[in-house]
């Protein structure tokens, strides 16, 4: 299993990021896939993740600000950032588990591989 992120850079407050995540060795189709983030000074934090039906969770900090999205076709997870904070910064990490958490999906431990992380600064 290999999940790659890219997308990540410095952007001004207020502004906005694409994150991506190339994902290959499994059936991608079928599996869910999150985001999680490592904020400075803070724990490992949950941010989305969507089911392999489409259904679409976040966390209440990114809520109408962040849209998460996938293309089977090309195996690959977005994740969509608007409206940028500074205390969004963070290594933002591609997650994914081979079944649907089932309403845990906010729960770190229920995914089984993580990608290596991006780096998203927010800062004027």
């Amino acid at each position: 299993v290999q999940l790659e992120e890219s997308g990540g850079g410095l952007v001004q407050p207020g502004g906005s990021l694409r994150l991506s995540c190339a994902a290959s060795g499994f059936t991608f189709s079928s599996s869910a896939m999150g985001w999680a983030r490592q904020v400075p000074g803070r724990g490992l934090e949950w941010v989305s993740a969507i089911y392999s039906d489409g259904s679409t969770y976040y966390a209440d900090t990114v809520k109408g600000r962040f849209t998460i999205s996938r293309d089977n076709a090309q195996n690959t997870v977005f994740l969509q950032m608007n409206s940028l904070k500074p205390e969004d910064t963070a290594v933002y990490y591609c997650l994914m588990t081979p079944v649907d958490p089932l309403g845990v999906h906010a729960r770190l431990s229920e995914y089984d591989y993580w990608g290596q992380g991006t780096q998203v600064t927010v800062s004027s």
